[in-house]
């Protein structure tokens, strides 16, 4: 068999992740659980939905050269995707740490908001954008895992969202970075494109989500 298991070295709510070899190459394989509190038929579908939509992804921002997992193989009817490994710690990590000065933490928010553009003008949305799902490399730069809740052909408020899932994070997680979402958004907004929804029209709806969620909050 070209797959040999390692350690898992993630269980999140979607599904468990290990750590592995594909043939000869370090990989990772994301297998998708089964919701006990669903109808079978109806989480058969839905896991069939995401993994089709998490592949399509990912083939996509590959081809356009974003650092995200490259597919090795995927099983469809068990809800299983082996991919290549990005590279490189979580952004959780690296901001939990004291080794990076705040000017090169900086740099890298700023990085982080570019990707986040980058992906939104080819035509998706990552649906958990955490610190958890964001890698960081000196070498590689930033990179994007975990797309099993994204969409293609999103919505503006898909967008915006994606904001407000980072936004979050940052603010619960790493409050010793209160500049963090700033950068970001300096990272966004700074990307020399005419696509659409421009960047402002993002950032604006990120606002009016960010609203909704003090007001109803």
């Amino acid at each position: 068999m070209p797959w040999s298991e390692g350690p898992l070295i993630h269980e999140g709510a979607e599904g468990l992740v290990h750590l592995g070899q594909w043939f000869d190459e370090e990989a990772v394989m994301k297998v998708r659980r089964p919701r006990g509190y669903r109808d079978p038929s109806l989480d058969r579908a839905l896991t069939k939905t995401r993994i089709l939509s998490e592949l399509r992804i990912l083939r996509q921002m590959h081809h356009i050269g974003m650092n995200t997992p490259l597919i090795l193989d995927a099983d469809i009817d068990t809800g299983t995707i082996i991919m290549t490994r990005i590279p490189g710690l979580p952004l959780f990590e690296h901001l939990r740490s004291s080794i990076m000065s705040e000017s090169s933490t900086k740099d890298v928010l700023r990085s982080v908001g570019a990707n986040i553009r980058r992906l939104h003008l080819n035509g998706a949305s990552h649906g958990d954008l955490t610190t958890h799902n964001i890698m960081w490399d000196e070498k590689e730069g930033v990179g994007l895992i975990d797309f099993g809740l994204g969409r293609l052909s999103p919505e503006i408020e898909a967008l915006g969202q994606d904001i407000q899932v980072l936004n979050e994070c940052l603010s619960a997680s790493h409050p010793d970075h209160p500049y963090a979402l700033e950068e970001v958004l300096t990272g966004y907004a700074d990307q020399q494109d005419s696509g659409e929804p421009s960047a402002s029209e993002v950032i604006e709806r990120f606002n009016q989500i960010r609203g909704r969620v003090r007001y109803h909050g």
